[in-house]
């Protein structure tokens, strides 16, 4: 509607749901007397920072197609979902476990962030970081609890970066990236629990037998791609694997035989 000016609201104390999306506002100060408020949407304005008074009881908010810049001054202690999608986000250091203790879902796509540098979320569940320009993998331990994280669209080229705290995670999407070799995606043998991955339009899709050396290496996948593992490809990918771990024994054997 082009709003402008949203200080009517101040007089709503009791609003729960305030969507206020495709206008034109700078600015949200006018919602601080909402102390009610669960829920929040202002996609598609101006706004230039998604800082405002804390919200006791806000659970969910979208700050969509803006033009925010960092992630400072998030602090609603009740917030489960958060969406910057589309914005101009750099970095994510200045959100605080100590501030965001109860986020759960972290919308980031379309921003431009070239790390994953300053995640302090350990309570989070699913991340989406498609469509930036990430290059490097970077605080992933701290996420013990996150079950999907999405980096289709970005600059990977390698996977350095995952660790074995990440015990819940079961669905990477890594898409779109320059990850060239496999052993890039052997280094995804620290993730437990992973059963879909997609790896589609990156170099390494090209390879000849792709899908079943990516089975050999991570035999808990139940998808690849689009497919789901059927059953002879993973009896195909396990006889593989046995038997390159058979050879890796006989050449173990006959170094230690000549080192006697």
């Amino acid at each position: 509607r082009g709003l402008t000016d949203i200080s009517l609201l101040k007089s709503f104390v009791h609003l729960r749901y305030v969507d206020l999306s495709d206008n034109k506002l700078q600015d949200l100060s006018a919602l601080s007397s909402l102390t009610e408020l669960l829920w929040l949407k202002v996609d598609g304005n101006l706004l230039t920072s998604a800082s405002m008074q804390e919200m006791f009881y806000l659970q969910v908010i979208s700050f969509d197609r803006n033009s925010i810049k960092d992630m400072e001054g998030i602090t609603h202690p009740r917030l489960a979902s958060l969406s910057l999608k589309e914005n101009k986000i750099q970095t994510v250091l200045g959100l605080s476990q100590d501030q965001l203790f109860s986020l759960q879902i972290l919308e980031l796509r379309g921003n431009k962030l070239k790390s994953t540098a300053g995640f302090s979320l350990p309570k989070l569940k699913k991340l989406y970081l498609a469509q930036n320009n990430i290059c490097s993998l970077e605080d992933l331990e701290g996420f013990r609890q996150l079950e999907t994280l999405h980096l289709r669209d970005n600059r990977l080229e390698t996977l350095d970066g995952f660790s074995n705290s990440m015990k819940c995670l079961q669905y990477l999407n890594l898409r779109s990236n320059g990850i060239s070799s496999f052993q890039e995606v052997e280094k995804l043998q620290v993730l437990p629990m992973l059963q879909v991955l997609v790896l589609m339009d990156n170099p390494c899709a090209d390879e000849p037998n792709y899908r079943l050396e990516v089975l050999v290496l991570l035999p808990h996948l139940q998808r690849l791609d689009k497919e789901l593992v059927e059953e002879d490809e993973q009896a195909e990918a396990t006889e593989i694997r046995q038997t390159r771990q058979e050879e890796k024994e006989k050449v173990r054997t006959t170094w230690w035989g000549e080192e006697e």
